[in-house]
């Protein structure tokens, strides 16, 4: 481990994180980033990077790449307990807490269904408990996802055609992130990802 300013360089070959890879891009196989024709394991990775760039250990950069595969996978004769349950046998209870932390729920507590508007503020709300892995894949998947929009927009003339890729539309997905980021630090997290997240958010809104 490399100190270089404010941030960790992890160097070395992990076995957990290489079979972390091989199990996300089978349950990945196919999927496309949105508006896009990226492989989507190209999001898993580069979470894994940022996590990586600030130090964090195996476990917590294992989530990260697996973050998604619950929420999304849910195909080919998968269900979302089939998931938990393999990523819980292969990866341990660590990892998965952490993923379920950072999945949007489709039920709450009760089994009672959530619309698409509860199941953010649900998210919100379960940070407060989440272990500080989570968030730290929290900010991680905020921080590819920003920086992937600004990316697009600074590349395309027409700045609609990469807004329309989010249901919510600019300033709907613009809300999302403030959002998050206030919500990080309302729960003390206030790791220095933070900063990176502000500048891709704020160099979102300066695009608009």
């Amino acid at each position: 481990m490399v100190q270089e300013g404010s941030l960790k360089l992890v160097h070395g070959y992990s076995d957990s994180i290489n079979h972390a890879f091989a199990f996300a891009a089978k349950h990945h196989d196919r999927q496309v980033r949105k508006g896009t024709k990226l492989p989507y394991l190209t999001h898993p990775a580069n979470i894994a990077v940022i996590l990586s760039r600030y130090g964090q250990d195996d476990e917590t950069v294992v989530a990260g790449i697996l973050h998604d595969v619950v929420e999304d996978c849910v195909r080919d004769g998968y269900t979302r307990e089939m998931l938990e349950q393999r990523i819980g046998e292969k990866f341990g209870d660590g990892v998965l807490k952490t993923v379920l932390a950072v999945t949007n729920r489709r039920v709450d507590d009760d089994g009672v269904e959530l619309s698409s508007e509860e199941r953010k503020i649900d998210y919100l709300e379960r940070l407060a408990d989440a272990n500080d892995a989570a968030r730290w894949v929290c900010a991680a998947d905020k921080v590819h996802n920003a920086n992937s929009i600004l990316s697009d927009l600074r590349r395309t003339g027409d700045p609609d055609s990469v807004w329309s890729r989010f249901n919510v539309g600019k300033s709907g997905t613009l809300k999302w992130y403030r959002d998050v980021l206030a919500r990080l630090r309302e729960v003390g997290f206030n790791e220095p990802i933070l900063d990176e997240l502000e500048e891709a958010v704020s160099g979102l809104e300066k695009e608009s």
